[in-house]
């Protein structure tokens, strides 16, 4: 399981260090690729092979099915750490998730997450804000 929030540094080549606890449990590869709100969501490659498994199941003929696995998987990619713990983000994402040099990462339960600081900042800021109303809204969930 993945958790905590980080701050690192995206260099000018395209890499950013991945903490080193995190690390540990992404494997020696794993893979990378467009999420939700803005950011970059990274997988281990287990839990990307039943992510992959339930996109299977989606039905080709729906419009918004396709258009879904398209913007999920063109853009993922499988990444490596360097000897250093980095990893080499593409152009395409660094661009789709507006990644300047101050980015945060993120650990969410199965995945991790990876933010331009100032747009994690203002994501944090609204969630926070409005917490107890969303919070209400999780009918399905008790603390």
């Amino acid at each position: 399981m993945f958790m905590g929030e980080f701050h690192h540094t995206l260099d000018s080549k395209g890499r950013i260090i991945v903490p080193a606890k995190f690390r540990k449990t992404l494997g020696d590869e794993f893979v990378i690729t467009r999420g939700m709100d803005g950011c970059l969501f990274g997988y281990t490659l287990e839990q990307w092979s039943k992510l992959e498994a339930q996109l299977d199941k989606l039905p080709l003929t729906k419009k918004d099915a396709r258009a879904f696995t398209r913007f999920f998987y063109s853009a993922a990619a499988e990444v490596e750490f360097d000897k250093q713990g980095r990893i080499n983000l593409s152009t395409s994402l660094i661009n789709f998730a507006k990644l300047n040099k101050d980015c945060v990462i993120v650990g969410v339960s199965d995945r991790i997450e990876i933010w331009d600081e100032e747009r994690w900042n203002n994501f944090n800021r609204e969630a926070e804000e409005n917490f107890e109303e969303i919070s209400e809204k999780m009918t399905d969930f008790d603390f």
